[in-house]
């Protein structure tokens, strides 16, 4: 079964939402290298609160693209990872952050001037 994305009933415009979203694209990225607990994830994403990567987490993990482990442990000890799927998206969403990296120079340039009419 394919998604539609242009169809507005269509399930794959909120797993296409949460894979897009600032902190989704950042996440997934994150998590490309290793199995990170909470409080890494979030130092390495500087400037998400701990509200929204909970909840992007919790998005990606319903979507079937990252793995929650929660061990039951004194204080608590919760890990993710991707699963195979979710790397695939990672990989996808890290090619495009690779592009606005290196064109970043050329983006900046391309924007209007603020006094520009447009």
């Amino acid at each position: 079964m394919r998604g539609d994305l242009m169809a507005v009933a269509c399930p794959s415009r909120d797993v296409m939402r949460h894979i897009t979203s600032r902190w989704g694209v950042l996440a997934l990225i994150v998590l490309m290298d290793k199995t990170r607990r909470f409080s890494e994830i979030r130092r390495t994403i500087n400037g998400v609160s701990e509200r929204m990567l909970s909840q992007t987490l919790s998005q990606l993990e319903q979507d079937g693209l990252v793995k929650r482990v929660a061990y039951p442990v004194v204080p608590p000890h919760v890990e993710y990872s991707l699963t195979p799927i979710g790397r695939e998206a990672a990989e996808k969403v890290q090619d495009l952050a690779d592009w606005v990296e290196l064109n970043m120079q050329r983006l900046v340039e391309a924007r209007p001037s603020p006094d520009s009419k447009t």
